[in-house]
C-alpha cells in the first residue's frame, strides 16, 4: 500500500489547475519598478496566463491533487 503525496505548497500558492486541465498562474514583473514600463506592458500583466506545455509534467508531480 503507497504512501500519501506530498504536495508542492509554494507551487500551489501560485499555480491553479483549470476545469480543462491546463495550468493558470499570474504574469511576472508587476511588484515593483513599474514607472520604467508602457502603459501597454503593465496592462498586459494584469490578467493570468497559461503555463508553457512542457512544465506540465513538473506541475502534475508537485500538485497530485490539484
Amino acid at each position: 500500500m503507497g504512501g500519501k503525496l506530498k504536495t508542492n505548497k509554494s507551487v500551489q500558492k501560485r499555480i491553479r489547475k483549470t476545469k480543462s486541465g491546463k495550468y493558470k498562474k499570474s504574469r511576472a514583473g508587476r511588484r515593483h519598478l513599474l514607472q520604467g514600463k508602457s502603459a501597454k506592458r503593465k496592462r498586459q500583466m494584469r490578467g493570468k496566463d497559461l503555463v508553457a506545455k512542457g512544465m506540465e509534467k513538473t506541475l502534475r508531480r508537485l500538485l497530485p491533487y490539484a
